[in-house]
């Protein structure tokens, strides 16, 4: 036994136990120890939401095996091989004596136990601002399985009539579909500009616009305070001194890496408020790795350092720190360009890479961005709409990054575009790509391969284009200009902006090009329902002389502002 190697994993939700299975799958004779802090082990936390609206009933689906088996403590020891000892937090580590010191919660038993190799997976904490009220009964995050399981609790009953969400982030947004599921009354709360701050604003907007036809959104506003009455929640007072009776609140306005036993140990804490770790997952000490929700990691398009709580990632840092502290560092973990994707009721919403903003925080001014719309199938198999933004590195045609929103196959798109980012490919190498194509699954040009057709268009000189936001500033500013919508009279019936726009179908274009002002060079944003037809209309007005024509980008599908119709 002198030679058996003894691990010791600290956190049993994602990160950790995948550390401990891939150790034992490379060493049989380790001895190899996992603590957690909670009852469960190795929770599917990202299927919280669902459970909660009551996708599915059944607890132990967000416990069990791919198998079918809950992966609880017996599992671990049968299957794996692994002591885990549940309801169990380790308060210390001691790294001159390799060592760290555990409490049981339920007996309050003491102990110490020794490592070789020790992997620090302690996740994240949720953030509780310091709000008045706060200890009111009717206030929850949704963090652990206790965060669940109120919340199904809550589903079931059926008592409670208005909730509030506060933060507009992606647990904040599932969580509003979920409790909307339980026929729910729900308003968002958010005190930035918009909802999904990883998506660029006329992104989040078109997001928007579509959750206020599911729950109230507030925007720029916080909570000043809980009210309540007899300890019970009642209600929330804003910041604006706007009241909002509810029963019930969940604060979601992010997490914090969990880095307590880290720091106290002395190992080294990085900018951005995580464990500072190696590409190998091993942090200042040799002989202790860290994984999942309480590191920081590299950005590898920015370069810069970021906090990266998905679950997909955790795993991925696990599996390489289990087979390093059995067969040294070999495996590496090199960063992540932060791709996710989040159900907004019948909506996907992801994105991948660098939005516009991040990439100019980064200093990435040299940048080009296009809008794109269009079904994700053809209309006779029921294709869904998509709505694409490409940011674009302008001299290079580098792939920086791509958020794509619609009803459509989003996690296709955002899985095309996050192996393009992943793989250095560019605009040009998008417009030729080879992906299967059948109609019951995508258009004979896929929504990404036209997206890039546009892009390498627009870095080109082809294509002339003018984002929705930028049109709405001309519009506002009274901006003199020309604005054509180039549908049929029957679509222009059904819906259109009702900016003071002139109708002209494409197909008219040319015989009633003298409609168009005597000055060419007067300024013409030139649209249709996603834009395909304006484009071809810009092509006959500038073979017309006229010099100063836009593409307003993604049409009609992409304007996040209200409509006439």
């Amino acid at each position: 036994m002198g030679n058996t190697k003894r691990i010791i994993v600290i956190g049993g939700s994602a990160a950790g136990p995948k550390a401990a299975a891939r150790a034992r799958r490379l060493d049989e004779n380790a001895e190899i120890t996992l603590f957690q802090k909670s009852a469960d082990l190795s929770m599917a936390s990202c299927g919280y939401p669902y459970y909660i609206g009551g996708i599915f009933d059944d607890r132990n689906q967000l416990l069990c095996s791919p198998a079918g088996v809950v992966r609880d403590s017996k599992f671990f020891w049968n299957a794996k091989k692994i002591n885990s000892l549940v309801n169990t937090e380790v308060v210390r580590i001691d790294r001159k004596k390799k060592t760290v010191a555990f409490k049981n919660l339920l007996t309050e038993e003491q102990g110490v136990a020794e490592y070789d190799k020790l992997v620090i997976a302690s996740g994240s904490i949720p953030k509780r601002p310091p709000i008045p009220g706060m200890s009111l009964d009717g206030i929850t995050t949704l963090q652990s399985m206790a965060d669940a399981d109120y919340l199904r609790k809550i589903h079931d009953e059926g008592k409670i009539k208005k909730a509030v969400v506060i933060g507009g982030g992606l647990i904040g947004i599932e969580t509003c579909e979920a409790l909307h599921l339980a026929g729910v009354e729900i308003t968002i709360i958010e005190l930035l500009p918009q909802l999904l701050t990883f998506l660029d604003p006329q992104m989040a907007q078109l997001v928007e616009k579509y959750v206020r036809t599911k729950s109230n959104v507030i925007l720029q506003n916080g909570v000043a305070a809980f009210l309540g009455e007899n300890g019970k929640l009642t209600g929330v007072k804003l910041q604006n001194g706007d009241e909002i009776p509810c029963e019930l609140a969940v604060v979601a306005i992010g997490v914090s890496p969990n880095i307590t036993l880290a720091r106290e140990a002395g190992l080294e804490i990085g900018a951005r408020g995580g464990i500072k770790v190696s590409e190998y997952m091993q942090t200042s000490d040799d002989d202790i790795y860290a994984v999942g929700d309480c590191i920081e990691i590299p950005n590898l398009i920015s370069g810069m350092n970021v906090h990266a709580p998905y679950g997909d990632l955790a795993n991925l840092q696990g599996r390489v720190a289990g087979e390093n502290i059995i067969k040294g560092n070999v495996a590496t973990f090199p960063g992540t360009i932060q791709t996710g994707i989040c159900k907004v009721f019948d909506y996907g919403v992801g994105a991948t890479g660098l939005s516009e903003y991040a990439a100019r925080v980064a200093g990435m001014n040299n940048i080009e961005t296009l809008v794109n719309a269009s079904l994700d199938k053809p209309g006779f198999m029921q294709g869904k709409l998509l709505i694409t933004k490409l940011v674009v590195e302008r001299e290079k045609g580098s792939i920086l990054g791509a958020q794509v929103i619609g009803p459509g196959d989003v996690s296709k798109q955002i899985a095309i575009w996050a192996m393009a980012i992943k793989g250095k490919l560019t605009v040009d190498d998008m417009v030729n790509a080879d992906l299967p194509y059948a109609p019951p699954f995508s258009l004979a040009i896929d929504h990404s391969i036209a997206t890039a057709h546009i892009m390498q268009n627009k870095l080109k000189g082809l294509f002339t284009g003018i984002s929705s936001l930028q049109f709405k500033e001309m519009l506002d500013s009274k901006t003199p200009l020309l604005a054509v919508d180039v549908r049929n009279p029957d679509e222009f019936e059904q819906m259109r902006l009702g900016i003071g726009e002139k109708l002209i179908p494409l197909g008219q274009l040319r015989k009633r090009i003298s409609e168009l002002p005597e000055d060419k060079n007067t300024g013409i944003v030139v649209y249709c329902k996603i834009s395909l037809r304006g484009y071809e209309a810009a092509l006959i007005m500038q073979a017309n002389g006229y010099t100063q024509v836009k593409v307003l980008e993604g049409g009609i599908m992409a304007w996040p502002f209200e409509r006439e119709k």
